[in-house]
């Protein structure tokens, strides 16, 4: 699959619609960050959010046990969700390979070429550089064209 090209609408909602367990790498405790009001839509959602923090580990975040890594969970894995430098992606995606995830989706500004390859090596759909919170809600928004400004 090409990730420089839109994805199609179909790939994302099947995503969204068969994943239940997220593991969320680089979720904040802070409820300003962007990760935090990311993992909060979904969980309200009802997909079951697993955070994924080694400066918080053992601790919670909106009453969700933090992990210090991937392997540290004990639960099948749908899907991992990545907030990291785009650097950073590869070894994740390697993390996820190990633990037997089906998707692999980094959220907008974590692109990586090379987390791609490994991903897709191993059977996984992958997407880069998008927000599943967006993309959740997108079938719902209607453009407004003739609004007064």
């Amino acid at each position: 699959m090409n990730h420089q090209e839109e994805y199609p609408a179909d790939y994302l909602a099947d995503i969204l619609k068969e994943v239940r367990t997220i593991a969320m790498v680089g979720a904040s405790p802070d409820p300003t960050k962007f990760s935090y009001g990311v993992l909060r839509v979904l969980h309200e959602q009802g997909y079951n959010m697993i955070p994924v923090n080694p400066r918080e580990a053992g601790n919670e975040i909106r009453g969700l046990r933090v992990v210090g890594t991937l392997a540290d969970i004990e639960v099948p894995v749908d899907m991992v969700e990545v907030f990291r430098a785009a650097e950073a992606f590869p070894g994740i995606a390697r993390e996820a390979v190990d633990i037997g995830a089906k998707v692999l989706w980094g959220q907008i500004g974590v692109y990586h070429d090379e987390a791609a390859r490994i991903a897709e090596a191993a059977g996984m759909r992958v997407v880069m550089n998008r927000c599943p919170k967006i993309e959740l809600f997108r079938p719902f928004w209607k453009p407004k064209l003739n609004q007064e400004i």
